[in-house]
């Protein structure tokens, strides 16, 4: 206690003792600080030289950073490249329209260039309207009505009925899944087809995944609803199992399993272009994903019964029907909802005209016209997939009517009978081909109906129809209007109310003409 502190030149006389017998640190005499010190002046001292090995390797690392740089592009540079390869096919475009009235004038060519630039900006104002929602494109007057020796061709085989089908967005692939749990991407083009293969059970429990409980158990993997996102980077599907799990499309592996619902997921959509996923389910709730940072994010509760088909835009306003009759319009953000109810039938399905309006189909063989300004439909199309027999459909036989608001079935007695109370008729899927008046349901009365959109909410035009035996479960549309790809199966898309034997279960394609 009594040993005094060492001197140190900044101070040559002694420390006092403190008082109590305790010492007394300043930073000017704590010995940590006179070691640093002289830890400083040693490795000063020391002549420490690096070998050429070490100097070569820090030179490799830099390199390796600076070519990591070059190589990785920003979300901003990949939307710029984008950019200007687009701007450079336009001009080609425009530049070989005006390949024959070249001249020889300088001023000319000056005011050709300027005409070529006024072209491109419409171009691109009219194309950002459209991508905006704000213009419609006008191509269903431009479908032409296909030969009767062409139809739909099968392009993807599943053992079992397929329940959900879609497309990426350039209108490459597609996507689709089976209640026998398989899950296939192929290619429009070739039909080259890849399946997604179910990892262990070690594995998807590292994935978050948990045990199956009561109907799970049996049909763990039995697919109801499937999903894509906008970049094509993810693939969302769900089931039986309750759970929801997130595919790479790059490598068809599984990255996750999203857990949370208490019974069968049913539908899923990713809204565009975002990694923002929403699932519904029978436990009646919607919930919001995000596929990037796999999170759960919230929940929407409103429905009072299950939710069985999910639709959303760009917008955060999400679009639900249920077995309560109700279709639901959620604004996510202002976290309110606005509720449409049917009249006297059950909803089975619904999609996005655009952001203020939307279809539905119902289970008494109607489609419904919605807008979001008024609480009932602005135009319903009654019949619309009527059966004129029930055996024709059955063996096959042509059930395709002339108009989509006639077709009941005499009776013995001379009474003409509901057309629509078999579950055949039952619409079971509805798509718009986006931004556009073209529009298409299904059902299993053997085709598969094109409509027009009219302008103003006035109503759906009946175009033509296309043959398809089988329980029409899901339509898409490609971007292009350029085919419609659907979903069959001999049994409905979430239950056995019906069969179709003479049906191939798989993915149907047909292929779209438009005039110029």
């Amino acid at each position: 206690m009594g040993k005094a502190f060492k001197k140190t030149p900044k101070s040559s006389a002694p420390t006092p003792k403190p008082k109590g017998g305790k010492k007394r640190f300043s930073i000017d005499h704590d010995t940590f600080f006179d070691n640093d010190k002289k830890r400083r002046r040693n490795f000063e001292d020391d002549n420490i030289e690096s070998s050429d090995e070490d100097d070569y390797g820090e030179l490799r690392v830099g390199e390796e950073a600076e070519q990591e740089e070059e190589e990785v592009e920003t979300a901003a540079e990949v939307r710029k490249r984008i950019a200007e390869a687009h701007l450079e096919k336009l001009r080609r475009i425009k530049d070989e329209e005006d390949k024959g009235d070249e001249g020889s004038d300088e001023d000319e060519g000056r005011d050709r260039e300027g005409e070529r630039d006024t072209w491109i900006a419409n171009v691109l104002q009219q194309e950002q309207l459209e991508d905006s929602g704000r213009v419609r494109r006008l191509i269903a007057s431009r479908v032409q009505k296909p030969e009767t020796s062409k139809g739909f061709r099968v392009l993807v085989k599943h053992r079992q009925s397929v329940t959900a089908v879609a497309l990426s967005e350039d209108d490459l692939k597609g996507f689709s899944a089976s209640k026998d749990g398989t899950i296939v991407q192929w290619d429009i083009e070739s039909g080259k087809t890849e399946k997604y293969k179910w990892p262990s059970d070690e594995v998807l429990k590292s994935h978050g995944l948990k045990d199956p409980q009561g109907r799970a158990v049996k049909h763990s993997k039995h697919v109801l609803a499937l999903a894509v996102s906008s970049d094509g980077r993810y693939l969302a599907t769900g089931g039986l199992d309750r759970h929801i799990h997130l595919w790479d499309t790059r490598s068809r592996e599984h990255i996750q399993a999203f857990t949370g619902h208490k019974g069968p997921v049913s539908c899923l959509t990713f809204r565009q272009g975002t990694s923002e996923l929403f699932s519904g389910s029978f436990d009646r709730t919607i919930k919001v994903w995000n596929a990037d940072d796999r999170a759960y994010i919230t929940s929407l509760f409103g429905h009072q019964s299950e939710v069985l088909t999910i639709d959303c835009l760009r917008k955060e306003r999400v679009l639900t029907v249920g077995r309560d009759r109700t279709m639901h319009l959620w604004k996510v953000p202002e976290e309110s909802q606005l509720i449409y109810r049917a009249s006297a039938s059950a909803l089975e399905c619904c999609c996005f005209i655009s952001n203020d309006e939307f279809l539905s189909g119902s289970d008494d063989g109607s489609i419904e016209q919605w807008s979001v300004l008024r609480k009932k439909p602005v135009h319903i199309v009654k019949n619309a997939h009527a059966l004129q027999t029930l055996d024709k459909l059955e063996n096959g036989e042509d059930t395709r009517l002339s108009n989509g608001h006639k077709g009941a079935i005499p009776a013995e007695n001379g009474i003409h009978e509901n057309p629509c109370l078999s579950a055949h008729s039952w619409v079971g899927s509805v798509a718009v081909c986006r931004n556009s008046d073209l529009a298409s349901s299904g059902a299993g009365n053997g085709a598969i109906r094109l409509w027009e959109i009219e302008r103003e909410s006035k109503g759906l035009r009946p175009l033509f129809e296309l043959p398809l035996t089988g329980f029409v479960n899901s339509l898409a549309f490609a971007k292009s209007g350029k085919f419609l790809v659907a979903a069959v199966g001999q049994e409905p898309r979430l239950g056995r109310w019906g069969r179709v034997a003479t049906a191939r279960n798989g993915v149907a394609i047909h292929s779209l003409k438009l005039s110029d």
